[in-house]
């Protein structure tokens, strides 16, 4: 540091006071950060030590655990200051000020140049009621656009290989240099020449056209989860479309859409069937074969049971997705009320309604009935 004293505490190094607000580090490092930059004083060797440090007391004090130990026991409580930044997830000045200031747009270096990645694939996929609840593997095909096999995907013909492009010197980015309030500022765009590839290609691959890939139409299976449901997407890193010249591929996105079932419904994890009994299962109780999606059960109908009310069978609804166990499945319990009764049974009913003491219209009180006595 050519005998210059520089402090050490990461406070005074921001030039805050040890209360100083998220919001005031913030302001405080991107105002230094500025000053200090390697690139806004390229003709000053301590500039890159300088912004480190800098770099350094913001990574530490913009973190509320890194900070407090920091207060307790100093710079020893985070790894020391010798440690520099690097050591604390940056590969760099460069990257320490992209992550700040969002990618080069206060000077920040390029980094390297390189293929770009292919585009993300979406499709949608519709399934069973049964399927998705258990979970299943479903074939979904995607037209996408693969690594070409004649060049190996480099886009260049056979027997010839892709040249570093003269404008940016492979990087795939050009730097511009221009002066403002805070010095010089340098700027990086993806190089026009080059397409931010890197790379010229001379003599295109005849199959792929110079892309280095071509479309074709693939066949994958996915593994849907158990407990899906209708909107839920499901992402599968890699299996999107390849990029531009060996570039790495995309993620494919799955859209699940889930057929409703006969007499199920969804409500969060539980399923309900809203199941109607005949009044004499609900008066004296009954115990029923019920289906499920696992198999045949017994319901037990508790005699003098209600309408509305709910039997629970537990864990018989849909698993959890994230976590274990399933939900519940609720029988709620309506009257089935008969309309077709032949005279015996409507005689048995008058007999019954009597013997109760219950009021119940006469057997020429129905609708015919009343409509000729209205022309009377």
């Amino acid at each position: 540091m050519n005998g210059e004293s520089v402090a050490t505490d990461y406070y005074e190094l921001l030039g805050v006071p040890r209360d100083a607000s998220q919001d005031e580090l913030k302001k405080a490092f991107r105002r230094l950060a500025r000053q200090l930059h390697p690139d806004a004083n390229p003709d000053d060797p301590r500039a890159e030590s300088r912004f480190k440090e800098v770099a350094l007391a913001y990574e530490v004090l913009s973190d509320p655990e890194k900070r407090a130990r920091y207060d307790r026991f100093g710079p020893d409580g985070v790894g020391g200051a010798a440690a520099g930044a690097d050591a604390f997830g940056f590969g760099g000045l460069g990257d320490i000020f992209d992550a700040f200031f969002g990618g080069g747009a206060g000077g920040g270096r390029a980094g390297p140049g390189g293929p770009p990645r292919g585009p993300d694939l979406e499709v949608t996929v519709d399934l069973d009621f049964e399927r998705a609840v258990f979970g299943t593997e479903e074939p979904v095909s995607v037209r996408t656009a693969v690594p070409c096999d004649t060049c190996d995907a480099s886009g260049a013909e056979p027997g010839t290989y892709p040249q570093t492009c003269p404008d940016c010197g492979g990087a795939g980015q050009v730097r511009r240099v221009r002066q403002s309030i805070l010095g010089q500022m340098v700027t990086a765009q993806p190089c026009a020449r080059c397409g931010a590839t890197g790379q010229i290609i001379a003599r295109p691959c005849g199959d792929c056209r110079g892309e280095g890939r071509r479309i074709e139409e693939r066949q994958y299976t996915v593994d849907v989860p158990a407990g899906v449901d209708s909107g839920s997407t499901l992402r599968i890193g890699g299996l999107g479309a390849a990029g531009v010249r060996g570039g790495p591929p995309g993620d494919l996105y799955v859209h699940l859409r889930v057929r409703p079932h006969p007499v199920l419904r969804r409500e969060g994890d539980d399923l309900v069937h809203d199941l109607a009994l005949p009044f004499p299962q609900l008066a004296l109780g009954a115990r029923l074969d019920y289906e499920t999606l696992d198999g045949s059960e017994e319901l037990v109908i508790p005699r003098g049971t209600p309408p509305g009310h709910v039997v629970r069978l537990r864990g018989r609804g849909v698993p959890h997705v994230r976590g274990r166990g399933r939900g519940d499945l609720l029988v709620r319990i309506g009257v089935d009320v008969p309309t077709d009764l032949d005279g015996a049974q409507e005689d048995l009913l008058r007999r019954f309604a009597a013997a109760r003491g219950e009021a119940v219209d006469p057997p020429d009180a129905g609708f015919m009935s009343k409509l000729r006595s209205a022309f009377k």
